[in-house]
This record gives structure tokens, sequence and C-alpha cells, in this order.
């Protein structure tokens, strides 16, 4: 499949998703052990119902990302709001939280919560994670919840966050990745593209591909199990500062998985 076939996949499957959202209704994904329940209570009673109605994350980003007061924080994509809330609320009236995201109808329910909340330090971007609307060098934390095994392209998702964070900025991500033994095969007869498991990379893919990027102390956290052979894990690294990345030899560019012919969807042919 082509980049924007992913694309189209993926927008689809998560506008129809904002669209219950707004209406009330609970989002479900195809996955158990995801989505709002993996906030706690406190954190779900500060937002509106709508943000954490459209959850639809594999982790809590923000629980890791040590935000601290003034900093610029970037949410790929955002989707409902959640964690751009979240972490608008952390950095506080100095700071700034921007989102992310292609889904026309994501961002509209995300822009309709934030102004549900009070939220007046907030930006919402649309476009895709593979080419960030932002300046180089301009955000200290980059978050995501179970996003970036949605991109066709994930080299480019990995080189676009090492290019808007400022040197010294830093990482914090929950995604869903697979243990080493799984072939791309595997991976794809577990779940489809638009659930967050068939073009999920493996963890020595993910930590290659943020190194290949410059990024620096990669660590991967598994925290649980989605499906068999495959996890929910917390992924940190920080941009070396100059003087670090002068002294440190650049690691050769690896590639890594981009969407091919062939199905992203499970056994049963749901994408």
């Amino acid at each position: 499949m082509t980049t924007e076939t992913i694309h189209e996949i993926v927008r689809d499957h998560y506008a129809a998703a904002a669209i219950q959202a707004s209406e009330g209704s609970c989002c479900t994904t195809e996955n158990q052990g995801i989505g709002s329940e993996l906030y706690s209570s406190l954190e779900r009673d500060e937002l509106p119902n709508a943000a954490v109605l459209a959850s639809l994350g594999c982790g809590n980003p923000v629980a890791v990302a040590e935000l601290r007061l003034g900093e610029r924080v970037l949410d790929l994509g955002s989707g409902g709001g959640i964690d751009v809330l979240l972490s608008a609320k952390r950095v506080g009236p100095t700071g700034r939280a921007f989102g992310l995201d292609m889904t026309d109808e994501m961002l509209a329910l995300a822009q309709q919560n934030a102004a549900d909340a009070g939220a007046t330090n907030v930006e919402f971007l649309r476009g895709h994670i593979e080419s960030i609307p932002l300046p180089a060098n301009s955000i200290d934390v980059v978050i995501s919840n179970c996003v970036v095994n949605l991109a066709a392209d994930k080299a480019a998702v990995f080189a676009e966050i090492a290019r808007v964070l400022r040197p010294g900025g830093r990482m914090g991500v929950s995604d869903i990745v697979a243990e080493d033994r799984l072939s791309a095969a595997e991976r794809a007869e577990r779940g489809s593209y638009a659930g967050c498991i068939a073009g999920a990379l493996s963890i020595s893919e993910f930590r290659a591909g943020l190194e290949s990027a410059g990024l620096a102390d990669v660590t991967i956290t598994p925290s649980h199990e989605v499906v068999d052979g495959m996890i929910s894990a917390i992924i940190r690294a920080s941009k070396p500062t100059e003087r670090a990345a002068a002294a440190k030899p650049r690691i050769s560019l690896k590639s890594l998985p981009i969407a091919s012919a062939g199905s992203c969807c499970g056994p049963d042919g749901v994408c």
C-alpha cells in the first residue's frame, strides 16, 4: 500500500471514533488494555467527557514525560486532545502545548474540548507526523500515545522528532512494539494497521530508528502485553546538546520498514 492509502485507512478509522466521542458514545479499540482507563480518575475528572471518550492510546505519556513549568510540548497524533490538555495544565500559563493530527474530525473535537476546558495555552495543528509543521529546535518535549505505529514511514517520524526538539530536549511516548521474534507478517496477523498492531516496529527496530535519527539515551520499558508478542511500552530518548553531538560519531541511517504491497489487516480482513 502507498503512504496515502495508509493515511486514508487511519484517517477514516479515527474520524469515525471522533464522531462517536462527540456524540457521547464510548470509543472502542481492537485490543484490550488500552484507552482512557490508563489515566487516573483524577486526570479524567479534570477533562471534558468527550476528550476522555476519544482516548484510544496504549498508555499515559504525560505521566512519564516529567513536564515542567514553562516548557513547550508537542503531542504527535493528538486525537481528541486528552494529552494536550493534561500537558497544558502541567506546563502552566508560561508554557504551551501543541497537538498535531491529520484528521479534521479529531481536530474539531480537540478544539471544542480545549474550549470546554478553558485552556488558553494550547494550539492544534493539522498535518502528518512525518512532516511536522513547526520550526527546528522549537520544542522541549515530544509526546505521543500509540501513534508512531500508525505512520507509514517511521524513519521520517524519528527524523522530524529530532529536528523539532531543541538541543537537550527529550521525548517520552507510549507505543506498541513487537517482540523481536515476530516477523512483519506475524505482526499483521495479530491485528490491523488502524488498530495499532500491523504497523508496529520491533523493539530493536524502534531503538535503531531513534538512534539513527541522532537521538540518544534511548530506553524502551514494557508496561503490559496487548496481544501475544505485542507490548505496550514507554519509550524515552533525548536530543544531545550541540557539544555532545559534536563529540559523538553519528550513526549511519538505517532503513526502517515502510508500508508496501500486501494487506495490513487482521485475519478477519478488517482494517
